[in-house]
């Protein structure tokens, strides 16, 4: 598996219908690849004979499961630094006004089996009821529908919760850049951020960090919200120091339209949970959107997640 491959792979896994090749040409430019359509075709083949994808015709290819998978196996070096380019592409696509609540966040998509609705109901409700949420709207669809770009398979209900770089990109539009250091666990006692427990880079990390925490059960999102004390999923961020009077009174105003996501804006030049910042920098502590469905991991209930996995309106959102 070359890179041109993989990144044909990653090109079609994009889609959900067949691609020619034309289109994957120049999709491939992207990825900083200028293959002709002839080149591509050659390339297909070879992916064709291994599995990886399926031909339909003049029309072109989609890819298969077999080939989703080796996405997902293969070539971690590439993948480095993956996480980090994402959340500064999606920074700059959200579109969110404020004054309107119209426009694009970023929603993570969670799934669950259809069975177990009125359980993950149950315990969304006090979720949703607490500081922990990026926001209180949500979208639900069934197996066979979709939420965005993402179709949702049959038995499974899946949902949308707003992804915490939603934030980046609202300070981007406001002309205050963001830099996305960490992924990780903050414990709160008696109501109050303490500390992070764990933490991983974003710079170093192929896979999102808040995923891998949920799947660890290192949260106590439950425990949280019936009580004072307990572990929630969180994001450190910096911002520049000529920003923070402005970053305190946007969110602010976040505050008041129903987003909530940061948590702590500390000091300049002063470590903020413990953790230190870099020259002429600000910290701050950002909520993880996928709070909620770390809960429903907590109560034993299996969830597939894809943080930061697509475009949504936000006015088509509903609260919970």
């Amino acid at each position: 598996m070359n890179k041109t491959m993989f990144s044909i792979l990653k090109v079609l896994d994009k889609h959900s219908e067949i691609v020619g090749s034309k289109e994957i040409s120049n999709q491939l430019k992207m990825h900083g690849i200028d293959l002709s359509e002839r080149t591509v075709r050659y390339h297909l083949k070879i992916l064709d004979e291994r599995g990886l994808t399926e031909v339909f015709g003049r029309e072109g290819r989609k890819i298969t499961d077999k080939g989703s998978n080796e996405i997902q196996r293969s070539r971690v070096s590439q993948k480095l630094g993956f996480v980090i380019s994402k959340i500064e592409s999606l920074s700059y696509l959200t579109t969110i006004n404020l004054e309107t609540l119209k426009g694009d966040v970023i929603l993570n998509i969670s799934l669950f089996p259809e069975e177990e609705r009125k359980n993950v109901m149950r315990t969304l409700r006090p979720v949703f009821s607490s500081p922990y949420v990026m926001s209180d709207r949500i979208i639900f669809a069934r197996g066979g529908g979709r939420i965005g770009d993402v179709a949702i398979p049959s038995g499974k209900i899946g949902i949308g919760t707003v992804c915490s770089v939603t934030i980046n990109g609202i300070f981007l539009k406001a002309g205050i850049p963001v830099t996305s250091r960490f992924g990780g666990v903050v414990e709160i006692i008696n109501g109050k951020p303490a500390r992070f427990v764990s933490l991983i880079s974003y710079e170093g990390s192929s896979l999102d960090p808040l995923e891998i925490f949920i799947k660890s059960r290192m949260t106590d999102v439950s425990g949280l919200v019936k009580g004072t004390s307990g572990r929630i999923l969180a994001s450190f961020r910096e911002i520049p120091v000529v920003c923070v009077d402005a970053a305190r009174k946007l969110t602010e105003n976040m505050a008041t339209r129903g987003i909530k996501g940061v948590i702590l804006i500390g000091e300049p030049n002063r470590a903020l949970l413990e953790i230190p910042v870099g020259i002429d920098k600000v910290g701050m502590v950002i909520v993880g959107g996928l709070n909620p469905v770390a809960a429903i991991e907590e109560s034993g209930i299996h969830t597939e997640n894809s943080a930061m996995s697509t475009l949504f309106e936000y006015s088509k959102l509903t609260a919970f």
